[in-house]
């Protein structure tokens, strides 16, 4: 049976094992070099295996929007090398989306020294976590978003007017809505993290509803175009993930959760 001045002595070789781990500014400068090294090699490889494929890659991500466009409408160029360079990078952004697991290891691998041992053990499913609904999010965009968005701009163009999109407006348009959609699915995360760092009590998040609710709102009007439905396809989850965080606080957080209840009726 372990005795106090054993546990103490098993905590204090701890404590050296995880002072060992650290190192000069520049072995880290070393070490960020490494790992970007090695996330960049990644998504240049994957790249390179898509890069055959440009062609149907810029295709399929254009579908949902050629599949509500009137008969006889397509998109077009205006710039000389469009044709060329757009699906080129069409398929570099996917092939960084492809890779966003090694990347986001990458950062792991070098933040994870820096970590307490218990630290790690919720680090890990959160790590895996926030890559899951980043891949959600950009999901919903093209699954959902995009099919409800681009059908309602077509409807309402004016009968006057083709419509014919230019594919380096579009690049740009489905790059904002995929990262604001891949960002808003963070928000569990986020949620969580305030909570496990103490530095927002859960009583305080459950009392900003109504904050949040209106907010979600606000940040759907900055990041998506200025119509109604895209708004509320971004902000409608927005709030519904933040409420999903406050349950995942309360079921992975309990210790936290009630010193956060005893604080606050002890003031």
């Amino acid at each position: 049976m372990s005795t106090p001045a054993d546990k103490h002595a098993t905590a204090s070789t701890e404590t050296e094992e995880e002072q060992l781990a650290e190192g000069t500014l520049l072995s880290h400068l070393v070490e960020l070099r490494q790992r970007m090294v090695r996330a960049v090699l990644a998504v240049l490889a994957v790249f390179i295996c898509l890069v055959p494929f440009a062609q149907q890659i810029f295709t399929w991500v254009s579908t949902p929007l050629t599949d509500v466009l009137p008969e006889g409408s397509t998109m077009i160029v205006t710039g000389i090398a469009s044709p060329f360079l757009t699906p080129f990078k069409t398929t570099l952004f996917v092939a960084l989306f492809v890779a966003m697991p090694i990347v986001l290891y990458q950062i792991w691998r070098f933040v994870a020294p820096g970590l307490y041992r218990r630290e790690q053990r919720f680090a890990v499913p959160l790590l895996i976590s926030s890559i899951v609904l980043f891949y959600c999010g950009v999901a919903f965009a093209y699954f959902v978003v995009f099919r409800l968005a681009f059908a309602f701009f077509v409807s309402v163009t004016p009968d006057s007017v083709a419509n014919m999109p230019e594919i380096n407006a579009y690049l740009s348009f489905i790059l904002t809505i995929f990262f604001a959609f891949g960002v808003a699915f963070e928000v569990p995360i986020a949620t969580f993290m305030l909570v496990w760092s103490r530095l927002v009590s859960i009583k305080s998040l459950a009392r900003a509803r109504a904050y949040v609710f209106l907010g979600a709102f606000v940040i759907g009007m900055f990041l998506t175009p200025p119509d109604i439905i895209s708004q509320t396809l971004l902000a409608v989850p927005i709030y519904l993930l933040y409420e999903s965080g406050l349950i995942l606080c309360r079921v992975l957080l309990p210790e936290v959760v009630r010193e956060s209840k005893e604080a606050d009726e002890q003031a």
